[in-house]
């Protein structure tokens, strides 16, 4: 791991301290981030400021964290890329979704390598280590990051079949467990 990639780790669990996942066991929140970079990691990223972006990503959405403060410690590509990554939370969470798959396609290539990390984390969380949610939100989150992958398509086929995979699984899932 290189300095910058331990200084975003390190930023990132102090500012997510206390936060848990939505799941059951409400595992600590650092741990998704964690997971998003791994995941680049595993299929073959190593552009150090992606893999801050991804230790980071949920930062400004999540926490006290402005983009100014990232751009100081970290960039301002890194900040750039968060920021692509980042939803307003000021906006109806439908409003929120369509806006996921209307930009999706225009995002910098590094923004899509982590938005497509963060959605493969997002649905195997959906399917292994599940919210308490009705099974009908399950299937809707899958089709929502199905409609996102769409729109980045050419980023990277390994990570794009992954997450093909992982929502067909996910469906299946759901469908059995009917």
């Amino acid at each position: 791991m290189t300095t910058i990639t331990a200084a975003a780790l390190k930023f990132a669990s102090q500012k997510h301290a206390g936060q848990t996942r939505k799941d059951a066991a409400a595992t600590p929140y650092i741990t998704h981030p964690i997971a998003v970079r791994d995941l680049l990691v595993e299929h073959g990223v190593t552009d150090s400021d992606v893999l801050c972006a991804a230790l980071l990503h949920d930062t400004v959405e999540d926490t006290q964290t402005t983009a100014a403060e990232l751009s100081t410690l970290f960039g301002s590509r890194v900040a750039e890329l968060v920021l692509a990554v980042t939803d307003d939370k000021s906006l109806p969470k439908a409003e929120r979704k369509r806006l996921q798959v209307e930009h999706a396609p225009q995002l910098p290539a590094g923004a899509k390598l982590v938005k497509l990390a963060d959605k493969i984390c997002n649905v195997r969380d959906v399917i292994d280590n599940p919210p308490p949610w009705p099974t009908e939100r399950k299937r809707e989150y899958l089709q929502l990051a199905a409609r996102v992958a769409g729109g980045l398509r050419g980023t990277n086929a390994r990570l794009e079949q992954t997450l093909r995979d992982e929502i067909v699984r996910g469906l299946s899932t759901l469908t059995a467990s009917t």
